[in-house]
């Protein structure tokens, strides 16, 4: 199969952009938050984790540490009692504290607005980061890159590579900025409806004829 030009792969990205808006308008964060913190503390918790158990566990956790102070000076042990269900919780419970206490030092107790900044803190590599600054900012630095974007973007062939890194530097170079926060939504939502794991569900897929990858061709 002859390698696609970088024209024509930017091409065939904007039309699958284009068609997942329209068919996942709803697209967004699936955290449930009221602050940026709460945010922040809620993709900690998201590592291992679906994002469905992280919202049962916030709101008693959220109600019990309402400000960036309570996680910093929460006891460790409880803490990590409440998070317990979201699994690796001693780590978590020592990254949300600790975060809590640099945010305080280092920043007045606010969040950074820059991914350089954000990944100083505690617990926050890049794609956290990321997550915190196009859904609590809507600022656009780079590109989540989560299973569900990792394996239809490979499907897709907007990538070969394996490693999230490298991945989102090959999708920051089809995908224009202004889409770089709803893209990771986008396949988020479509990895879970359609383009699943394990049975990819091609023959129902609106993106068919656009995939290299697809077993069918019919648009449905």
């Amino acid at each position: 199969m002859p390698r696609e030009k970088l024209s024509d792969k930017i091409a065939r990205a904007s039309k699958c952009v284009k068609l997942l808006k329209n068919s996942y308008p709803e697209a967004g964060c699936t955290l449930d938050f009221e602050t940026v913190h709460q945010l922040m503390v809620a993709t900690i918790l998201s590592a291992q984790c679906t994002d469905e158990r992280v919202n049962i566990v916030t709101p008693e956790l959220f109600h019990k540490y309402t400000s960036v102070e309570d996680f910093a000076r929460a006891d460790l042990k409880k803490l990590a009692c409440d998070i317990h269900s979201t699994g690796f919780y001693n780590n978590k419970a020592k990254a949300i504290k600790l975060s809590a206490q640099q945010l305080l030092s280092r920043h007045e107790g606010k969040i950074p607005r820059t991914l350089n900044e954000l990944t100083k803190l505690s617990g926050v590599g890049r794609k956290t980061g990321s997550v915190i600054l196009g859904a609590g900012f809507d600022l656009a630095e780079g590109i989540v890159v989560d299973t569900h974007v990792l394996r239809i973007s490979q499907r897709l062939r907007f990538t070969t590579k394996k490693d999230a890194i490298k991945v989102e530097g090959d999708l920051m170079k089809i995908i224009p900025q202004k889409d770089w926060i709803v893209y990771s939504h986008l396949m988020i939502f479509h990895g879970r409806a359609i383009c699943k794991a394990r049975r990819p569900e091609c023959t129902s897929c609106f993106l068919s004829s656009l995939c290299p990858s697809s077993t069918t061709k019919a648009v449905v």
